[in-house]
């Protein structure tokens, strides 16, 4: 036992280099950004306290609001299609268990993709003029459409360039809930003679809801700070169609130097990120079995 309790020690003490280095990494940037928030600071400018006006300013911006609103859109739509799509190709390859291995790995590479290639690869796919998917829809009699370049359509579109990307990821971490289900309970349905469709409705998915949660918390992190592909592909436009959160801090901090509104932007977007995954915490919490 003493044996035991010394070597737990030592293993502390060991990691204990590398715990304080990884604390370090993240709480000193959360830190520095809290004090720039706190300041009126612009590029080759002295730091000015101003008692936290920044978040005062906030609450009058009418961009934030644009903002806020667009950044929960995008992320309540993409969420959606991504919890959707990716049970569904979680339980076709789950059934398929003769699918080949290439196959399987086809279905699941798009996430490993860098969002710069995934970004504009889609770029030109969706190019109003020389894009494929244009030319396909007028070969199909369908009108022709502008995609990225349309107020009304950036958002769908953008959220279904990140559910091509991120569903193979949800249907990974699906498809090990389903592998987990106890299989006992699939018999009982089959001796009673349940349908397909209401073991899915009352047995598979009710099960699944700990792991749905799960990936509804993992992906809400990314998507409620989405940049990368909005930033390859539309810069926040059409005009502000598509300026989430991250992408307006961004352009303050880095267009119009505003490094301290910039800074109260991003923790007021860290603190709606932290409180959607606390949410989504309690959520799994009431739903485990």
């Amino acid at each position: 036992m003493s044996r035991s309790i010394g070597t737990r020690s030592q293993l502390a003490f060991l990691s204990l280099p590398a715990v304080i280095f990884t604390t370090a990494m993240i709480a000193f940037p959360f830190a520095y950004t809290v004090w720039f928030s706190l300041h009126e600071y612009s590029i080759g400018a002295k730091p000015r306290f101003n008692f936290g006006m920044n978040y005062v300013e906030l609450a009058d911006d009418g961009e934030f609001w644009n903002g806020l609103r667009i950044t929960l859109l995008l992320y309540l739509l993409s969420l959606a299609l991504q919890l959707v799509l990716g049970t569904w190709v979680a339980l076709l390859l789950h059934n398929a268990r003769k699918l080949s291995g290439i196959v399987r790995t086809l279905m699941i590479s798009p996430f490993v993709l860098p969002p710069v290639v995934v970004g504009m690869m889609w770029l030109v796919l969706l190019d109003p003029s020389i894009g494929a998917v244009n030319y396909l829809l007028q070969a199909a009699g369908l009108p022709r459409s502008d995609w990225l370049a349309s107020p009304v359509w950036v958002i769908p579109t953008v959220a279904l360039i990140d559910t091509w990307q991120w569903t193979p990821f949800v249907a990974l971490i699906v498809l090990g809930g389903l592998q987990s289900l106890p299989p006992s309970v699939y018999e009982a349905a089959q001796i009673d003679g349940a349908s397909r469709s209401k073991t899915f409705w009352r047995i598979t998915l009710p099960l699944l809801m700990p792991t749905l949660v799960t990936a509804a918390i993992l992906r809400s992190v990314d998507l409620l700070r989405f940049f990368d592909i909005i930033y390859i592909t539309t810069q926040g436009g059409p005009g502000n169609a598509s300026n989430t959160l991250n992408i307006y801090g961004f352009r303050k901090g880095f267009e119009f130097f505003e490094i301290g509104y910039s800074s109260a932007l991003m923790i007021t977007l860290s603190a709606i990120v932290l409180g959607a995954v606390l949410l989504l915490v309690q959520a799994r919490k009431r739903v485990a079995w």
